[in-house]
């Protein structure tokens, strides 16, 4: 049996969210838009559960073949990135420098994603757009200053990101990679969220990417530097979580900037981020307009 997938849609230009099954998808929004607008407020009301016991009761209402995929948050009020968090990306630098002692972090903008199966933009400023598949977390409960021993009480759902990123950019200045990590639909979040239930669901998930069908990144999260409990207590000193925030976690080691030569994406190739338990993310690439 697959894991309970709620995800947010599109068709004919009209935002939905619902139920994934092998079979189509149970438009939700349809029976509790009035409660809950999006999933983000569904999210904050503890109700994932309840959309999805709803949604085995019934049919699919859309085929998958017609639906437009959305990143499965709208609007996130911030989604925080972690950089360099699996022991083999430390030494991809070869600086010589010891595993760090705090996490790298960096928020992204809404609009740098886009959803399953739309195309990421290789912007007209630079062609080295690179690919970083990782597992984040989205946020379900509120807090600041969360203990780890709490912290995984504050999860609400996990879905997967390509975190698209302009090489060059991230350079231009000294102590930042802020625009490097922001053009527009560089990146993807989806396709859906999974309800998160245990530990045991993310304690040590194998995560691949693939490009044309080539492995180029394979690791597992129990091998992260900074854990899921670790990363919530500590971004949760500076900044109170709420409800619906992303915590994308970090990527392993073979991103495309640490090949020689670099292999950065081009239009018409396909890039697939695969987690167990999760799903597939998928995405082309086109060139900016």
């Amino acid at each position: 049996m697959s894991s309970p997938r709620l995800a947010t849609y599109a068709i004919d230009g009209i935002t939905r969210y619902g139920a994934v099954t092998d079979s189509g998808i149970v438009d939700l929004s349809a029976r509790f838009a009035k409660e809950f607008p999006t999933l983000r407020e569904a999210i904050a009301a503890g109700a994932l559960m309840r959309l999805v016991d709803d949604a085995v009761r019934r049919s699919p209402d859309h085929s998958l073949d017609v639906v437009t995929w959305l990143p499965p948050i709208p609007s996130p009020e911030k989604i925080i990135c972690i950089g360099v968090n699996y022991p083999d990306r430390n030494a991809e630098y070869k600086d010589g420098s010891d595993a760090p002692k705090y996490p790298s972090m960096f928020l992204r903008t809404p609009r740098s994603f886009v959803g399953h199966e739309t195309p990421l933009v290789r912007p007209r400023a630079s062609a080295q757009l690179d690919y970083e598949g990782e597992l984040a977390l989205v946020i379900g409960k509120a807090g600041r200053h969360i203990a780890e021993s709490a912290a995984l009480g504050h999860i609400a759902a996990i879905t997967l990101c390509n975190e698209g990123t302009i090489r060059d950019w991230v350079r231009h200045a000294k102590f930042n990679v802020t625009q490097g990590k922001n053009f527009d639909s560089t990146g993807s979040l989806g396709p859906w969220i999974v309800p998160y239930a245990d530990e045991s669901q993310i304690a040590d998930i194998r995560l691949t990417t693939r490009v044309n069908g080539e492995t180029r990144q394979d690791d597992r999260t129990g091998r992260l530097i900074f854990g899921f409990r670790y990363l919530i207590n500590y971004i949760s000193t500076f900044t109170t979580l709420v409800p619906g925030d992303v915590i994308v976690t970090g990527t392993p080691t073979g991103a495309g900037a640490r090949f020689d030569p670099p292999r950065y994406l081009k239009p018409g190739d396909v890039i697939e981020i695969e987690a167990e338990g999760v799903g597939v993310l998928r995405n082309g690439v086109v060139d900016e307009l």
